[in-house]
């Protein structure tokens, strides 16, 4: 028969960690609704200059950029991925490495130099287990990345593609769509090709062909402007990407903490009942004795 007081304590001991799974509930869930007010803020500003990029390339002037190109042999190529610093946030970290375990095999056999680049304690980690090299590593990124540090992220990255040091660049992260679903995304950042916002609408077809709906009057130029508007599109979609990154970890930490606090209930349900059955079957056996010793006396 189970020790009752053995019982008791592993009830305490579950009761102390839905304490601790509850109250990182609650913190993941107060994080995530800041980080996605920060992101929905960002994605008005990112289709914006996105849609502003789109009009100007199919404008019908001779303008071009060398971001908007693609190069014709692919020599050098990195890959980003972005993972967490901490863990307990369900299969966030774990979807995420093993997507960029599979993109940076896919990379190698396509192109003769590849780099890689990982963003959080949790893809470091995890990557250098299973043997794959990183060439460079950040983790100064939590719940709230902020822009100068992405920034100075792109810069590199923008002037390792003007010299010739890269010439593709993909990025894997956590795409926030809703609070329902996030989608494990490989993207391909550099070169930024086309940005049609409308792709895979019904009339996307019909405005590339009639051209942008928005007249432009440009000043000083079109080349002027491109210089700097899509160097900006590219920085702020690179935000963008750490942006839905942290999201999806507080949603997936939030969900898989809230899954924690559910299952220590069953347990300590579970842990009560065995400890009363096991408390009643002690009482039975200590009266039996004193039945037993009772009925020996007389």
């Amino acid at each position: 028969m189970a020790n009752p007081r053995v019982l008791d304590k592993r009830r305490k001991s579950v009761r102390n960690i839905k304490k601790i799974t509850r109250t990182m509930e609650l913190i993941a869930t107060a994080r995530f609704k800041k980080a996605m007010d920060r992101a929905s803020a960002a994605t008005s500003y990112t289709d914006r200059i996105t849609q502003l990029v789109s009009d100007l390339t199919r404008a019908g002037l001779q303008v071009s950029h060398p971001l908007l190109e693609k190069r014709a042999e692919v020599k050098n190529a990195a890959l980003l991925v972005l993972t967490a610093n901490r863990g307990l946030c369900g299969g966030f970290n774990g979807n995420l490495i093993r997507a960029g375990q599979g993109q940076f095999a896919e990379l190698k056999a396509l192109v003769p130099n590849c780099t890689l680049q990982v963003s959080g304690k949790r893809g470091i980690s995890g990557l250098k287990y299973r043997g794959i090299p990183i060439d460079k590593q950040y983790t100064q990124f939590e719940d709230k990345p902020r822009f100068d540090e992405v920034d100075a992220i792109a810069t590199l990255l923008l002037d390792d593609y003007a010299t010739g040091k890269l010439d593709r660049l993909d990025v894997v992260y956590t795409k926030f769509l809703s609070i329902a679903k996030q989608v494990v995304t490989v993207e391909t950042l550099l070169p930024l090709g086309s940005l049609d916002l409308n792709a895979g609408k019904g009339d996307s077809k019909q405005e590339s062909t009639m051209g942008p709906k928005h007249q432009y009057e440009f000043l000083p130029s079109p080349e002027s402007i491109l210089e700097e508007v899509v160097p900006t599109s590219f920085k702020v979609k690179l935000f963008k990407c750490f942006l839905d990154s942290a999201v999806s970890e507080q949603i997936a930490r939030m969900v898989a903490m809230k899954s924690a606090t559910e299952n220590a209930n069953d347990l300590i349900k579970s842990l009560s009942r065995q400890y009363n059955r096991a408390r009643q079957g002690r009482i039975t056996n200590e009266l039996m004795d004193l039945i037993g010793g009772v009925e020996a006396i007389s």
